[in-house]
């Protein structure tokens, strides 16, 4: 039977400090709503000393959530551990998280001070903190870099005045992994009273180690994982939830076991990734777009014939509801087929030959293949009263305020006008073109590059809907954001696997 390992989660603490992702209230509340609902069991709210508008998030979101122990930040300071408390007031399980930093560089260079007047203090803390709540938990800053001796003297000592979780930052994303798991080994030897206390990590990214560090903590006896949603955090980030949590299930010689619902792990990233504006990297573990397409043919053969050939997580299993085949110049026949059998045009032998050398052709000087360019493969004419094409925009707003929009989209025969309001223009143009369509349709992924410089930047927009639970892309490049963002709609739109007319 496998132990239980704790998720601590500080997406809304550490995750919330990367310049730009900064949230109020009501979003905070809709992030740690879903995090409960992915099943984390501590939730890092926030740093209630650190302004007004933390202290009130703290305080609101032990209103919202019930199940997870909702957790503050302080330093080893009387104020700070009050304020603490005191927006903890409303949670079912609060817990304060306390601590100071301990390596040479900390107590030397930023705290100006010795060991022995840092321990005094951690220890002072701890004791003020357990006389307000029930649950206390410290933090050793700086842990990695910390000399060993030292750090087991301080962890014993506040274990002894009432740290029930004694945490072990690598802060600096310093640690190779080997070097990690060692520390935790060598606490959970030498502090006497450590059975009295989970051990947690905390790790950083600046190496790229943080989930090699965090699962090397876990397999020398660490029981708590303190992470991030989509690995968002200072400088390189935090350990990312998703990989520890996915690494852990992948890997039964680890044994320990995680309360979390990974088939809610896709839809709260991308809750997170939207609310933060902090879009998520294509070739991120788990929840990256890429993280489940396949575009090179040997790779597409191997997945179309048995998917563990290529792909150790079943998507579905973080919410993905499958695997995306993706026609480019390195597909092989396989891919092909599979398009074309999806449309309803199963195609063997040597006329698939034929077919894929044309294809080839064709896919060298385009960047995306849809159902309109494969129908033309094969000499059928699609119905053109399913192709959308733009023919006006309008729309009248700012980005951030209510916004009006008119979009007239012409499909086959008829022209249709819609309208709507919207959060920002783009919103609201989305919004009508939605008016306009039968298919029902996600906007899942948006994202905004600048191809140029200047203040008429020319914009790529990269689009992914979802219908049916099937991924489709769109693309489109010009100087105005609305008119790219909707022509990248549109482009998603005409992917869609619509049978053609013959």
């Amino acid at each position: 039977m496998t132990e239980k390992l704790w998720v601590f989660d500080t997406t809304l603490r550490d995750g919330e400090q990367v310049p730009g992702c900064q949230l109020d209230t009501r979003e905070k509340i809709i992030v740690a709503q879903a995090l409960e609902a992915l099943g984390v069991d501590v939730l890092e709210a926030g740093f209630p000393v650190s302004s007004p508008g933390d202290f009130k998030s703290v305080q609101e979101i032990s209103k919202a959530v019930s199940n997870p122990t909702i957790c503050a930040l302080s330093r080893a300071v009387e104020k700070d551990i009050e304020v603490a408390a005191d927006s903890l007031r409303f949670a079912k399980k609060g817990r304060i998280h306390t601590g100071i930093g301990v390596s040479g560089y900390h107590i030397q260079h930023k705290l100006r001070s010795t060991p022995e007047a840092v321990l005094e203090r951690a220890v002072k803390a701890v004791t003020f903190a357990k006389n307000l709540v029930d649950e206390v938990e410290f933090y050793a800053e700086d842990a990695g870099r910390a000399d060993k001796d030292y750090l087991a003297k301080i962890i014993e000592a506040v274990i002894k005045a009432g740290a029930k979780v004694v945490n072990i930052p690598d802060t600096t994303g310093y640690c190779l992994p080997v070097q990690y798991g060692a520390l935790i080994r060598f606490l959970k030897e030498n502090v006497s009273n450590i059975d009295q206390a989970i051990i947690a990590t905390h790790c950083h990214n600046d190496l790229g180690l943080a989930t090699a560090n965090t699962l090397s903590g876990v397999e020398n006896g660490a029981r708590q994982v303190e992470v991030t949603m989509n690995g968002i955090g200072e400088r390189a980030g935090n350990t990312s939830l998703e990989e520890v949590v996915m690494a852990i299930k992948c890997h039964s010689e680890i044994p320990v076991h995680t309360d979390i619902v990974t088939k809610k792990i896709y839809e709260t990233s991308r809750i997170i990734s939207k609310l933060m504006n902090m879009p998520i990297q294509p070739n991120k573990a788990i929840v990256g777009k890429n993280a489940f397409a396949h575009s090179s043919g040997i790779h597409q053969d191997g997945v179309l014939k048995f998917r563990e050939n290529y792909e150790i997580i079943d998507p579905k299993d973080v919410g993905v509801e499958e695997s995306s085949i993706v026609l480019t110049a390195r597909s092989g026949r396989a891919a092909l087929k599979h398009h074309l059998n999806l449309l309803g045009f199963p195609v063997e032998g040597e006329k698939l030959n034929e077919i894929y050398e044309r294809f080839l052709e064709l896919a060298d000087t385009k960047r995306d293949i849809g159902r309109k360019e494969l129908l033309s493969l094969i000499g059928e004419q699609m119905d053109h009263s399913l192709l959308v094409e733009i023919q006006d925009i309008s729309y009248q707003g700012a980005e951030g305020k209510e916004a009006n929009a008119e979009v007239t989209l012409e499909m086959g025969d008829k022209v249709l006008t819609g309208s709507s309001k919207g959060n920002g223009p783009v919103d609201a143009v989305i919004k009508s073109i939605k008016q306009l369509i039968e298919h029902k349709v996600i906007l899942d992924e948006f994202l905004i590059q600048a191809m140029t410089k200047g203040s008429d930047d020319v914009c790529k927009v990269h689009m992914r809907i979802m219908h049916e639970g099937k991924p489709y892309y769109g693309f489109a490049s010009e100087t105005d954001i609305v008119l790219a963002s909707a022509r990248a709609f549109v482009d998603a739109l005409n992917k869609l696997p619509i049978k053609a007319t013959n």
